[in-house]
């Protein structure tokens, strides 16, 4: 369990700091934005997402779970 959280922790760095080299491109336009801006709006969310679904998997979360 321990690598699966260490695997969605560091997917959102490798998103947004890793592959920036490769898209780093002004077209094509995504919804009025270049492609650059809208990678890093993207990755954002999912580090948001990424970061709730860690929160939920980790052990040490559930102890105090009044839910």
């Amino acid at each position: 369990m321990k690598r699966v959280i260490a695997l969605l922790s560091l997917l959102p760095f490798l998103g947004m700091l890793g592959c920036l080299p490769f898209v780093n491109k002004v077209e094509p336009y995504i919804l009025g934005l270049p492609f650059v801006f809208f990678w890093v709006i993207v990755w954002v969310i999912l580090t948001s997402v990424l970061l709730a679904i860690v929160y939920k998997l980790d052990p040490a979360n559930k102890e105090g779970d009044i839910v």
